[in-house]
C-alpha cells in the first residue's frame, strides 16, 4: 500500500522533537565524560548536566536542586513510590492509590506488600475519575504514609482532581506523589504534590531519560543502594547527551502546548463524535470535558482487540489497545476494569505535533468498514 503510515500512539512514546535530535547530536561530542570528574572535558560534561537541570526545572516549575533525572521514567515512578513509603516508614507502612494508576507504580506497590506493607487502592468512576470521598477516607486513615495519583489517565485521557486530592493529604499530614506522564511538556502541572515523576519519551525527548522531583522538606529515602549522584536518588551515570536532549525538548514542547492542545482538542472531538455516530455497538470512555487534549479511547463490542490492532496496522495505523504497558500480555485493561466500562475491541488514538488533520480523516474513514470486516469474519453481522 503507497499510503505513508500514521503514527496514533504518541501516550506511548512520542516522536522525536526536532530539538531533541539537534541538543542530541550536539552533546554527544561534549557529554561523554564523566561530570564527576574535574579535568576539562569533565567540567565541560558538568556544565551541561547542570544547563539541562536548569532548563527542565524552570520549564516544570520547580527548584533544580529538587530534580534528578533517571534512567527511565518507570524508574522514576519506582523511585518516588518506594523513597516516599521508605523515608516516612516512622509514620506508617501504608500506601493509598488510585485503582488507574501506571503499572510502575502498581508494581512497586506490589513490592511494598510483598516487603510487609499495605496498599489501599481507591476506586474511580465510569469516567475515570477518583471517588474524592473515598480518597478522602483512605488518606486519613492512621498509619498511611504516601499516597499516590496519576495526574491524567495514560490509557483514557481523564484529568484527575490533584489539587482537591492533594488539599485532602496536606489535611492529612499525607505527602502526595503524581505520576505525571502525560501532563509534563503538554499541559500546566496541577499544585499540591509533594514528589512527581516524568518521562522524557511521552514529551518528544529520546527513550531511557526519566524526571523524579522530591520537593524541598518532603520526607524521601532512595530505595536504591547508596550512591552519590543526582542527590543520591538515582544510582548511576546519566545519560548526558540523552538528558540534554530531554530538558530541550521538554522546554520547546512547553512553550508550544497550549498552541498544539488548542490544534489537537478539536481534532479529538472529531474522533469521539464519529467513531461514536459511525461504528455501531461501540463505546467512547474516559472524560469528555476533563480529559487530556490528545488522546482518545474507545471499545467495540464483538471485535477482538489484536486482532483489530493487527488489521489497522494493515493499513498504516498505529494504535494502542488494552493496557498500553502491558498489551503484549493481552489481558484486559486494569483502567478499564476499574472503570466498569468495556474492555473489548479497546483502541487507544493519541495525536502529538506531527499528526494532520488529513491523518486523522483518513482513519475516521477506514475504521468503521475495518470493524465490519473483523465482525463479518467472527459471524457478527446486522448491526
Amino acid at each position: 500500500m503507497s499510503t505513508a503510515p500514521v503514527y496514533l500512539d504518541a501516550a506511548t512514546a512520542a516522536p522525536l522533537h526536532p530539538v531533541a535530535r539537534q541538543a542530541l547530536l550536539a552533546a554527544l561530542d561534549d557529554g561523554w565524560a564523566d561530570p564527576a570528574k574535574l579535568y576539562g572535558q569533565a567540567r565541560r560534561a558538568r556544565q551541561l548536566l547542570d544547563a539541562a537541570r536548569e532548563a527542565a526545572a524552570q520549564t516544570l516549575g520547580v527548584r533544580a536542586d529538587e530534580l534528578s533525572f533517571t534512567p527511565s521514567g518507570t524508574a522514576a515512578a519506582h523511585a518516588a513510590v518506594l523513597g516516599g513509603l521508605s523515608g516516612r516508614r516512622r509514620a506508617g507502612a501504608a500506601l493509598v492509590h488510585s485503582a488507574i494508576e501506571h503499572s510502575a507504580v502498581l508494581h512497586a506497590a506490589e513490592r511494598h506488600v510483598a516487603g510487609g506493607g499495605d496498599a489501599v487502592c481507591v476506586p474511580v468512576d465510569r469516567l475515570g475519575r477518583v471517588d474524592l470521598d473515598a480518597w478522602a477516607a483512605a488518606v486519613a486513615a492512621p498509619g498511611v504514609a504516601l499516597a499516590a495519583l496519576i495526574g491524567a489517565s495514560h490509557e483514557v485521557g481523564t484529568v484527575q482532581p490533584v489539587p482537591a486530592a492533594a488539599e485532602l493529604c496536606a489535611e492529612a499530614g499525607v505527602p502526595l506523589y503524581v505520576d505525571a506522564a502525560q501532563l509534563a511538556g503538554r499541559a500546566p502541572l496541577p499544585a499540591g504534590w509533594s514528589v512527581l515523576s516524568a518521562s522524557a519519551h511521552k514529551w518528544g525527548g529520546p527513550p531511557g531519560v526519566g524526571v523524579l522531583v522530591v520537593r524541598k522538606g518532603t520526607r524521601w529515602e532512595s530505595p536504591f543502594p547508596a550512591d552519590e549522584r543526582e542527590s543520591g536518588r538515582t544510582p548511576g551515570v546519566v545519560n548526558l547527551p540523552a538528558v540534554v536532549a530531554a530538558a530541550a525538548s521538554l522546554r520547546a514542547a512547553a512553550a508550544d502546548a497550549a498552541a498544539e492542545a488548542a490544534r489537537l482538542a478539536p481534532l479529538v472531538d472529531r474522533i469521539r463524535a464519529r467513531v461514536a455516530a459511525e461504528v455501531p455497538d461501540v463505546e467512547v470512555v474516559g472524560d469528555p470535558v476533563d480529559r487530556l487534549p490528545h488522546l482518545v479511547t474507545f471499545s467495540c463490542l464483538y471485535v477482538d482487540g489484536e486482532a483489530l490492532l493487527h488489521a489497522l496496522d494493515r493499513r498504516g495505523f498505529a494504535v494502542s489497545s488494552g493496557s498500553s504497558c502491558t498489551s503484549s500480555t493481552l489481558r484486559p485493561s486494569h483502567v478499564l476494569e476499574a472503570m466498569g466500562v468495556l474492555s473489548h475491541g479497546n483502541v487507544r488514538v493519541s495525536l502529538h505535533r506531527e499528526t494532520t488533520e488529513a491523518e486523522v480523516d483518513r482513519f475516521l474513514a477506514e475504521l468503521p468498514g475495518i470493524v465490519a470486516g473483523l465482525r463479518a469474519e467472527a459471524g457478527v453481522t446486522g448491526l
